[in-house]
């Protein structure tokens, strides 16, 4: 009795390691079709690169570019005529701030007034702060104070 029991799990034992064998056996199969479609793909790729390449070769050639630009660009060289002499330049424009005044935008700049730092909790002890001018007050008090400019010179 002892014997047949020893038997069954013998038969047991190896219908179970048969069993084993085969799902490493199926799971390696698994793998090893994955590994290959994987190449494939890095296979087809590269392909692929190498096509694009082969086109970017082709496209970014300087004959071709060359080719391209006189066929859509009308472009004309430059006549000797098409240059002036420098005593034909224009006059250089007056200078309309005195360099030795200070500088009127940078004097409004430091009177400007720094910003209040804003949270996003409200604070009932502070008083509410006083809306800023619209924008077209704001323009006219900011041209208030630049000086007018006339001829050339800082009229005061």
């Amino acid at each position: 009795m002892i014997l047949r029991v020893l038997n069954f799990a013998v038969i047991g034992a190896l219908v179970l390691a048969a069993a084993y064998v085969y799902r490493i056996k199926f799971d390696s199969t698994v793998q090893a079709e994955r590994l290959a479609k994987i190449r494939s793909e890095v296979r087809r790729e590269r392909d692929t690169i190498a096509a694009l390449r082969d086109e970017w070769g082709r496209l970014d050639n300087p004959a071709r570019i060359e080719a391209l630009a006189k066929r859509f660009l009308p472009l004309k060289p430059i006549r000797p005529t098409q240059f002036d002499s420098l005593d034909q330049l224009p006059e250089r424009p007056p200078q309309l701030v005195n360099p030795d005044s200070p500088d009127p935008i940078g004097s409004m700049i430091e009177t400007l007034d720094e910003p209040a730092a804003t949270t996003g909790s409200i604070d009932a002890t502070r008083p509410v702060a006083e809306p800023p001018p619209p924008p077209a007050e704001t323009a006219a008090a900011a041209a208030a104070e630049v000086p007018a400019v006339k001829s050339g010179r800082l009229d005061r």
